[in-house]
């Protein structure tokens, strides 16, 4: 009975959960921060868009709005929440009957370390796991057919950020659990990673693109803002004084937009490496995918999967096959169990040749 109640609780606690985050706005709210992310990105479409013949309200733009709040609440509401916990707790119940009572939480090499370290290891191991999950999306073909849902877009824009199938919510919070509990993270934690990883995410899918040494400058301005505050315990500055504040903070913008600026784009993923993860036409040597960062771009420098020919603003987008892909979102989510098609993945050098006449 107790992972039945566990279930059941499940349901009524992030019911309760959600209804609260709608009716109480704050700054620990991921529904407000879901708003107010996608408003700004928005805006920056309409006022400066990289592609300016895209229509503002491009192709699909409200699917993968609904697609927004699907995958970030109504899909933990309908079914995913009240599951994960039990099998949380199946896991962690079974860790303890194998070591004879070892619990995850409490024991982890971060115990007693300051908040900065937690969240900068914790935001580290979190993108690196993900990178091989992507990956893996791309190299397995029954994956491979879910992920679809998330590459057929054909244009680009911030929303289609979260315009993925529900089977990568499974996938991805399934391999990514045993190394965050195993470090302990916990909720509060998860949220300023999840936070900062959204709009990082909105930005490399917008239609938008920005010099390095502004995004350097914004990096420079968080870490400012932090050192100046005292806050996630980095205790720098004691009882700065307002000057002081303010002079750390301008400090910080101009290292960050003059020494990082020019590193930016290989370190953090961006809307013109990321466009080209999304290109029709892959590489002969990359036909399984490119740059497959979702936060940082250096693990695809690292690991050879950076792929930046020349500027993709205009490049075709999708995979070969997306014309005949559901456009709705029901048959979108069905697919990947009922595929209506399926393509090869081939390279043209793989096709036969036709001899000419």
């Amino acid at each position: 009975m107790k992972y039945w109640d566990i279930f059941v609780e499940g349901y009524s606690g992030y019911a309760s959960y959600l209804w609260y985050e709608i009716t109480h706005p704050g700054w620990q709210n991921y529904f407000y921060w879901l708003l107010i992310v996608s408003a700004f990105f928005f805006f920056l479409e309409v006022v400066t868009p990289w592609r300016k013949d895209q229509p503002k309200f491009r192709k699909d733009f409200w699917l993968d709005f609904f697609y927004m709040f699907f995958n970030f609440f109504l899909f933990s509401l309908i079914i995913y929440n009240a599951a994960s916990d039990v099998i949380v707790n199946l896991f962690n119940d079974g860790i303890k009957a194998v070591t004879g009572g070892f619990d995850l939480q409490a024991n982890n090499p971060l115990n007693g370390s300051p908040m900065w370290l937690i969240l900068l290891v914790g935001f580290l191991v979190r993108d690196f796991v993900q990178w091989w999950v992507h990956r893996l999306l791309h190299r397995s073909d029954f994956l491979w057919e879910f992920h679809k849902v998330h590459h057929s877009v054909q244009q680009m824009g911030f929303a289609a950020h979260l315009r993925y199938h529900w089977m990568e919510n499974v996938v991805y919070r399934s391999l990514e659990y045993i190394p965050l509990a195993l470090l302990g993270i916990g909720l509060y934690d998860f949220f300023i990673i999840h936070i900062f990883t959204l709009a990082v995410g909105h930005y490399n899918h917008s239609n938008i693109t920005v010099p390095g040494y502004v995004t350097g400058g914004i990096l420079g301005a968080l870490v400012g803002l932090i050192i100046a505050t005292g806050g996630f315990e980095v205790n720098v500055l004691q009882d700065p004084s307002l000057a002081a504040q303010l002079g750390t903070v301008a400090g910080s913008i101009a290292l960050g937009a003059f020494a990082l600026g020019p590193f930016m784009k290989k370190l953090f993923n961006s809307p013109e490496m990321h466009i080209w993860h999304h290109s029709y036409d892959l590489p002969e040597e990359h036909r399984f995918g490119v740059n497959f960062g979702l936060t940082l771009a250096c693990w695809d420098y690292i690991f050879g999967t950076a792929y930046i020919p020349f500027n993709g603003r205009d490049i075709r987008l999708g995979f070969p096959g997306v014309e005949e892909f559901p456009e709705d979102f029901v048959r979108q989510n069905l697919h990947g169990f009922v595929n209506v098609h399926k393509e090869e993945r081939v390279s043209e050098n793989d096709l036969p040749v036709t001899p000419a006449k």
